[in-house]
């Protein structure tokens, strides 16, 4: 646990790093971005539910009783019985 704090903490150290020492980009975006990344968040929530379907089936469905098993009950005549 503690090395788990240890490392998640110089993570954070590290993205803090490098958003405060980031410098000004005059860089052109395309106002089409968004609708790409809105288009990858579906494409991800897309995936999710279809992994998870079968959840999302058995919530919305009843679960019917199957009757309980019964052995066959061997006749005395059977030939497997013989041997």
């Amino acid at each position: 646990m503690k090395r788990i704090c240890s490392i998640s903490l110089s993570v954070v150290i590290a993205l803090c790093l490098i958003v405060a020492s980031e410098r000004r980009a005059w860089g052109y975006v395309d106002p089409g971005t968004g609708l790409i990344a809105l288009q990858a968040a579906a494409s991800v929530v897309a995936a999710w539910a279809y992994m998870v379907r079968r959840r999302i089936r058995a919530f919305f469905t009843r679960k019917k009783e199957e009757p309980p098993a019964i052995a066959p009950v061997p006749r005395p005549d059977d030939s497997r019985e013989a041997a």
